[in-house]
């Protein structure tokens, strides 16, 4: 199954709203920015929910957006007098997802940041990053990810619905590498018993394993209490026969524990069998 692109998927209006700050401090990398409040990628297993506790919105998880029309203008005014470092493009929504290609301000921050010295870092879902690759290619302070999280595309659709298809992501990945641009995969999150088979981890791993990716980076799902809405309400709907192992997953820290020993286990013996086991790197 080969779905049409994400930008024909239902998106949520953009508020238009101005931001104070736009370059801040991350534990992922010395900065972060999100030029978007909300991710209209609508991921079931989002982490970033969480921001829902601040900005005050009431709708689901990617049926809001915000969009920091003033970001790149606060941005070019925080680069003069902030120390150069790694900035992680972006920590709390997708920067490339589909309101960017009306707004434009993701474009606009990552250009203000590699001429000021910052180096960049991109980790996406969408095939729209590859718009911007006039200003990443010949780059050499930035790097670009896409996350993969099957290649099972009727399960992709339904835990990413407004993201990307794999296979245009992995085509952009490709094209990033042909052009020069230091390109790496995330891997993950996987959905316990749907996306993390051996089969389906050989297919993902067998996919990329042929492209020359600096990195490759692997991660579990993480059972943040915000997520378990979500990821139930999937269950019920598609898998009920996997709910109360999923039940069993997020909430006792053994099984849990050992579920993770598990995948990485298995994560490193089919990267081993691809050739990729030493650009592999677990997060969990």
């Amino acid at each position: 199954m080969k779905t049409d692109s994400c930008y024909n998927h239902s998106m949520p209006p953009a508020r238009e709203i101005q931001a104070k700050s736009v370059l801040t401090k991350s534990g992922i990398a010395d900065y972060c920015v999100n030029c978007y409040v909300g991710c209209g990628h609508g991921c079931i297993y989002c982490y970033a929910r969480f921001m829902k506790r601040f900005t005050g919105h009431e709708e689901p998880w990617g049926k809001f957006l915000d969009a920091k029309v003033n970001a790149p203008d606060v941005l070019r005014r925080e680069v003069k007098h902030k120390k150069p470092g790694r900035v992680f493009v972006s920590s709390v929504c997708d920067a490339y997802q589909p309101a960017e290609m009306r707004y434009r301000l993701t474009r606009a921050c990552v250009q203000i940041l590699i001429d000021a010295g910052f180096h960049v870092g991109i980790l996406t879902k969408s095939k729209l990053v590859t718009r911007d690759f006039d200003i990443l290619h010949g780059a050499e302070n930035c790097d670009l990810g896409f996350t993969l999280t099957t290649i099972d595309e009727h399960l992709r659709f339904r835990i990413e619905p407004g993201a990307s298809p794999t296979w245009e992501r992995i085509a952009a990945l490709e094209e990033a590498c042909n052009k020069g641009i230091k390109a790496w995969a995330f891997l993950g999150p996987f959905m316990p018993y749907l996306s993390d088979t051996d089969e389906a981890l050989d297919a993902l791993i067998s996919a990329v394993a042929p492209l020359p990716l600096c990195q490759l980076y692997a991660d579990k799902l993480n059972p943040r209490p915000g997520v378990w809405n979500s990821i139930a309400s999937f269950l019920k709907r598609y898998r009920p026969d996997l709910l109360e192992t999923y039940q069993k997953l997020f909430f006792d820290r053994e099984e849990y524990a050992s579920y993770c020993a598990d995948l990485g286990y298995r994560l490193q013996a089919i990267a081993a069998a691809r050739g990729v086991a030493e650009k592999l790197n677990k997060v969990f």
